[in-house]
Order: C-alpha cells, then sequence, then structure tokens
C-alpha cells in the first residue's frame, strides 16, 4: 500500500519558493499509482522506476523522446542473422577504485533474468538464451530467434545494472524522507572527459512521490516545475487555467486499456454473452468524453502497424455500424434474461479520481443502451470488470499478448493462446513466429476475456522553461535529462 502522507510535508516544504525562480533544481510531483502485479513481486511505482532508471543504468537507457541511446554501453553492434548482439562497455572506475567489467555487467544482467521467471518481463526474455562476457570489456547477448525491439526491452529500468560497489548512474541519489534528490554524475567519474563548470550548468532533479489532487494544487501554486505519472483517472484534474494553458503534454502511447472479465458466471459465463459489452461500447465518445484529439480507440489487442506483425490491419466488425453492433447485443441480453429469468448487469471496478466517473458514466451509458445495468464497485466490493491500464515496454505484438499469459493473468487468459505463442518463441523464421502470434491474439479475442476500449491516456505538466522533457510512446520520462547535463 502506497503511503501519502508525508509527500504532504515535503510539498509544503516548497511553499516558501515558487518554480518560476532558478534555484537550481527542477522539482517534480510525481503521481504513482500501486504497481502493475504482474510485473512480478518485485514491480515499484513508477517513481520508482524513474529514480531506478536514472541511478542504475542498464547497458543503453531511454532518451527524452523514447530512443534508446548508450548508457553503459558505448557502443554496439547486431550479428547479420539478428541473433547476436554484442556491446562494448564504457571504461570507469566504480566508487571503491575498482574498474567496471563485463563480467561484472553480464553477472548481474543473468540475476537479472532470474530474477524475472514467471512474471511478464520474464516472458519478454524469453528469446535471451546466453549473457556473457567475451573479453573484460564486451558483452554478447545470444537469442533463439532475431528480436527487433531487444534494445527498447535492455532499456527498461528492471534491467538496470546491480553493481556490487556503487551505482551504474548516469545520477546520484539522495533520499530526503518520501523527497528524493538526484544529481547528474560528473562525466570523469562515468568514463568521459571531464567538462568543465559541471556544477554550473547542471541542474539537481527533486521527484516527490503524491496523490493527483496534491500535485494540481502545487503545480496550480506555482511550487513544482512539473507533474509526471498522469492518467486517465487524474486528467480532468490538470491544471489548465489562463497561466498554465499549453503545459498539459499528452504522451501517445502503446499499450493496453481496456476491461478485464474478472468473473464469469451468470451472464458473463458465456464468450457470445462477453461479445454483447464489447458490442456495446461506443470507443470513439469516450474521446469526446475526455475531449482528447488524436486518441486511438480499439477493438483489437495488437495495435496496427507494429513491427513484423502481419496479422490483419482491421478493427473487429468491419462496416457493421454502432447501431447494428447493439442490436445484436440486445438480443443477446433479451435472450439470456428470458432463459434465465435473470436482469443482466455487470459490476466495474475502476481506480479512483475524477477522470474514472467520466469513463464509468459513459460505459454505464453504452451498457444500458443494451439492456445492460452497470454499478461501480465499492471499494470492499467484487467486480465482474476491472479496468486494464498499462504502456508497453516495447513496440512488438509479443509484449501484448504476454501480457495475458496464464501464468500472469490468470483469470483473463487462453491456454490455447498460450500454446500458440510457444511455438510463435520456437518459430523457424520471422513469418512463421507472425503467423503464431496472429492466431494468439485472435484466439484470446474469441474469449471476449479483454475488452479493449483504445491507447492508455498518460499526461504530463511541464511548466514554460524546463528543458529535457518530450512526449513519447512509452510513456517513461526519464530524469537524467532535466539535469541538462550535456552527455
Amino acid at each position: 500500500m502506497l503511503r501519502f502522507g508525508p509527500t504532504l510535508l515535503a510539498l509544503a516544504a516548497l511553499a516558501s519558493c515558487t518554480a518560476s525562480q532558478d534555484d537550481g533544481v527542477v522539482d517534480i510531483a510525481f503521481i504513482d499509482q500501486e504497481p502493475d502485479t504482474s510485473a512480478g513481486p518485485g514491480a515499484a511505482p513508477q517513481s520508482q522506476r524513474a529514480i531506478r532508471a536514472a541511478s542504475r543504468q542498464g547497458l543503453v537507457r531511454f532518451n527524452q523522446v523514447g530512443e534508446v541511446v548508450p548508457a553503459l554501453a558505448e557502443r554496439w553492434i547486431v550479428t547479420d542473422d539478428g541473433r547476436s548482439y554484442i556491446f562494448r562497455i564504457t571504461e570507469f572506475d566504480l566508487p571503491d577504485g575498482s574498474r567496471l567489467t563485463a563480467q561484472a555487467v553480464a553477472e548481474s544482467f543473468r540475476r537479472k533474468i532470474r530474477q524475472h521467471e514467471g512474471d511478464s518481463l520474464g516472458l519478454d526474455l524469453a528469446k535471451v538464451t546466453e549473457v556473457r562476457a567475451m573479453t573484460g570489456r564486451v558483452i554478447e547477448i545470444r537469442l533463439s530467434s532475431p528480436m527487433p525491439a531487444l534494445l527498447q526491452l535492455l532499456a527498461q529500468p528492471e534491467l538496470g545494472i546491480d553493481l556490487e560497489r556503487g551505482e551504474a548512474g548516469p545520477m546520484s541519489v539522495r533520499r530526503e524522507g518520501d523527497a528524493v534528490m538526484l544529481l547528474a554524475i560528473p562525466p570523469e567519474q562515468r568514463g568521459m572527459a571531464e567538462q568543465s563548470n559541471w556544477d554550473e550548468i547542471t541542474r539537481a532533479v527533486q521527484l516527490i512521490p503524491t496523490q493527483a489532487p496534491d500535485a494540481a494544487r502545487a503545480f496550480s501554486r506555482g511550487q513544482v516545475d512539473a507533474i509526471f505519472g498522469g492518467r486517465m483517472a487524474s486528467l480532468p484534474l490538470a491544471v489548465t487555467d489562463a497561466l498554465s494553458r499549453g503545459t498539459v503534454r499528452l504522451d501517445s502511447t502503446l499499450g493496453l486499456f481496456g476491461l478485464d472479465v474478472i468473473r464469469t458466471d451468470d451472464f458473463l459465463a458465456s464468450a457470445t454473452n462477453r461479445e454483447a459489452l464489447a458490442l456495446a461500447i461506443d470507443r470513439s465518445g469516450l474521446v469526446q468524453q475526455f475531449n482528447l484529439g488524436g486518441w486511438a480507440d480499439t477493438t483489437k489487442i495488437v495495435p496496427a502497424g507494429l513491427p513484423g506483425y502481419t496479422a490483419e490491419q482491421v478493427e473487429r466488425w468491419p462496416g457493421v455500424s454502432l447501431e447494428q453492433r447493439r442490436a445484436r447485443a440486445s438480443s443477446l441480453v433479451r435472450a439470456w434474461e428470458s432463459a434465465t429469468s435473470n436482469n443482466a448487469d455487470v459490476v466495474i471496478d475502476l481506480p479512483p479520481g475524477p477522470g474514472s466517473d467520466i469513463l464509468f458514466a459513459a460505459l454505464q451509458r453504452d451498457f444500458a443502451a443494451v439492456g445492460i445495468d452497470a454499478r461501480r464497485a465499492r471499494p470492499d466490493q467484487g467486480a465482474d470488470l476491472a479496468l486494464r491500464d498499462e504502456t508497453a515496454r516495447y513496440a512488438g505484438a509479443r509484449w501484448f499478448l504476454n501480457q495475458f499469459h496464464c501464468s500472469v493473468s490468470p483469470r483473463v487468459c487462453s491456454p490455447d493462446a498460450d500454446y500458440l505463442m510457444q511455438l510463435a518463441l520456437d518459430a523457424l523464421s520471422p513469418a512463421e513466429e507472425a503467423s503464431y502470434l496472429a492466431e494468439a491474439e485472435s484466439t484470446l479475442l474469441a474469449t471476449n476475456l479483454y475488452i479493449p476500449l483504445g491507447a492508455p491516456i498518460r499526461w504530463s505538466q511541464v511548466r514554460a522553461g524546463v528543458e529535457g522533457f518530450s512526449e513519447n510512446a512509452w510513456a517513461f520520462h526519464p530524469l537524467f535529462p532535466l539535469s541538462r547535463a550535456p552527455i
């Protein structure tokens, strides 16, 4: 359970100054959510992932626009068959004076793989067959088959290198209660040339985990320079007064945003009846409720246009209007109610927040249009449907389908789809792999245990003058670029 009490004190401590004053510190209020349990027992809130990425980088990392850039590895090559990645690590001394070695980095990475066995990140790493130090500075990662998105996966904070002596940087961390102060480590301590006037040209970054209402108040009062971690539930809290106009930044994300069917009895016992829910929803109408431009709604699990994915790039029920879909859904509801003498109803679990209130009102209206009564779950009440809201780690169909593997999502999964995913892993060619992945998606969709709505909604609020921030598809905003460090 997240604790927010001391955070109010941390925000209050900023009240004596305003973010418009250049005090050499970039103050960030970070809206934390409960971590996704499918990521494993060590899953961390998003603020902790950002801190980890800044202080314990891996072979590569993300820059502010979501591109993969060198980190501990200064360069790399990929063999022609796409099954071997060879990295040359940067030479520098650790705090105790010892040299960073490829062996230490390889051992840490192997520990990470073992640590994530059985969770969704472990499934993403399933193609890694060997990690070895070739020389004192060279590491090879071997794959069972090509994985074009491997570098994006290696940039995940969870795969940052844990060293026995010291941290890998590029920032140092000092904790002050719930607040965390991060400083860019001088380049000469990271194996690069010394930079003059380092302290004068860089900024400290202070991160304060908090709740959305407190973050919005702090930003409105000028106590913080930015809000990170905004989601659908908190979007209406974004500060949009005249002085703040233009500072709300929306990420065009890849990921999953939809409803899991977590109770499969009564009306929801059959896949056909569950499809009635999917048929009833006016997805384009959801965009209007949130006043979002460019939000991508979908009826599929895997979005169109991903590299190497050859599934038919059309939405479900092509050529069928919303009115026709709802007529079909209404007939299913009436048939079930006539056969059972019961009323079709569902209880929906959504996170707290004004955005969730808007989403629930829209879903309630859509379901009522086909004769289904929707109620919102109380905190202590079981639910039939629950929101799934996750951003992708990398641009690959395998990530989307791995989220529904029975080992990590036992209530919303298909053993048949898992079998197809294993066949895809063992495929002899990229075309064969893509075919199995497409079949796995079709199998999952046919269960109607997951009702896609669209792309995840992620927002930040950034004051003018803050450098090193950009929207990106991962909705992951690294802290190091905010320090203005040139290298």
